[in-house]
């Protein structure tokens, strides 16, 4: 299959040793031999909702089994407050000594205040299963600072079998999209499902047709502060088309008050037939919704041709866990950031969860053909730009989150939003 021969120079480049962690394996030797128990506490977003819960299950049991005497306490939260809860706790050294959070900007005030341990002294351990390149987000002044666990995508997930009783086909543009929606409405049938309450859910389809309007080096200078304007008219056309969209009634009933596990219950029930979020989603079509092989995947439209292409993708290795330099078991640590991201990469791509970031060195047969899509059109990417979220700092983060709800709210204007925006983004 395309899938197998895409990643089979990977397998035979580099076959995993699943032994015990070469170098970095001392306190694990010394706990098991005095047969004391060493527990690592770690915070993630995998929380029993989520498709990369059993994942992260799976790579602890397996990280456990192979430091005996080391134990992994892991505690969940919901995305949204966990945005919060991991800035304050970084602020009053309260980490954990592992911790899931978004590479890029969103991290970068961690590691610059010294809260973060740096990873090179043991990355050389790993280098021949996980290339720089694929951890090139976790990189700062040259540094190593996390690892990564996939390579997510934002895409658009729709039904086929309510697109085939609309007579509609999948949209390439914005305008065919505009029309896609326009004949489900017209059905008395919403389109759109997405969460505003959970902003970054509306911001995975925000993000995408701003990509799809600006281009990518645009929305990277824009969004890092590198001379771009942000008031400009490719971003005010990205943020109209949230507009037309909200005017014409595409989204959801009551999406403002929806978490993401409520709105997309809608659309794994066919209750609507498109949801805007991450390659992730395919994992959870798998087990939640009860016909799986209604669905299909596509990427977001293009809204400027002359600017970006249908092969643009909003994504890349950002979903990281990274280590407290205060931890007290600095080896320990670093070994697990390693390997729980190895076994959640292999463990989330055989569920259908996510696109491995890792070497595949592992029988991908039982790989979801929904994860193949998927795979298939992130393979055909010409490029690939962090999610707004995490390419600007956090405080920008936080600004752009709240905007955006006020965009889609009508408490501003596209032109205002942009403007804001824009303010924002001049701040030093």
């Amino acid at each position: 299959m395309l899938l197998k021969k895409r990643i089979l120079p990977l397998a035979l480049s580099a076959i995993m040793a699943v032994s015990a962690l070469t170098g970095c394996g001392s306190s694990s030797e010394k706990n098991s031999s005095s047969g004391a128990e060493t527990t690592l506490t770690m915070w993630t977003i995998a929380t029993e909702s989520d498709s990369f819960h059993k994942p992260y299950l799976q790579a602890i049991e397996e990280f456990e089994k192979n430091h005996p005497g080391v134990k992994i306490n892991m505690e969940t939260f919901e995305n949204e407050s966990y945005k919060t809860k991991i800035k304050a706790a970084v602020a009053a050294n309260e980490l954990p000594d592992i911790f899931f959070t978004w590479a890029g900007g969103f991290s970068e005030s961690f590691v610059s205040s010294g809260k973060v341990m740096c990873l090179d002294d043991y990355y050389k351990n790993y280098e021949k299963e996980i290339s720089k390149a694929a951890l090139a987000n976790d990189i700062y002044d040259g540094k190593l600072y996390g690892s990564v666990t996939c390579t997510p995508v934002s895409v658009m997930w729709y039904n086929k079998e309510m697109f085939k009783e609309q007579g509609v086909e999948v949209p390439a543009t914005w305008d065919d999209f505009k029309a896609v929606c326009q004949k489900f409405i017209d059905a008395g049938i919403k389109p759109i499902g997405t969460s505003v309450k959970d902003t970054w859910v509306l911001a995975m389809l925000h993000d995408g047709l701003a990509l799809k309007s600006a281009g990518a080096d645009k929305v990277t200078k824009a969004l890092t502060k590198q001379g771009q304007s942000y008031n400009d008219p490719d971003f005010v056309k990205a943020a109209n088309c949230i507009k037309e969209l909200v005017d014409m009634g595409a989204f959801i009933d009551g999406a403002t008050g929806l978490s993401n596990d409520e709105a997309s219950a809608s659309f794994y029930a066919e209750q609507v037939p498109m949801y805007f979020t991450g390659s992730w989603m395919g994992g959870s079509i798998i087990t939640d919704a009860e016909n799986p092989d209604n669905f299909a995947v596509a990427p977001i439209p293009v809204v400027n041709s002359e600017n970006a292409s249908v092969t643009d993708f909003m994504g890349g290795g950002s979903d990281t866990l990274m280590v407290s330099a205060d931890t007290k078991n600095k080896d320990l640590a670093a070994a697990a950031a390693f390997e729980i991201t190895r076994g959640v990469s292999k463990y989330a791509y055989l569920s259908g969860a996510g696109i491995p970031a890792w070497t595949v060195d592992y029988d991908v047969s039982s790989v979801p053909a929904l994860t193949q899509q998927v795979a298939d059109i992130a393979g055909n990417a010409t490029s690939y730009t962090l999610w707004f979220d995490t390419l600007m700092s956090s405080d920008d983060a936080g600004e752009y989150l709240t905007l955006l709800q006020s965009l889609f709210a009508g408490d501003l204007k596209p032109e205002e939003f942009a403007a804001s925006m824009d303010k924002q983004l001049s701040k030093k």
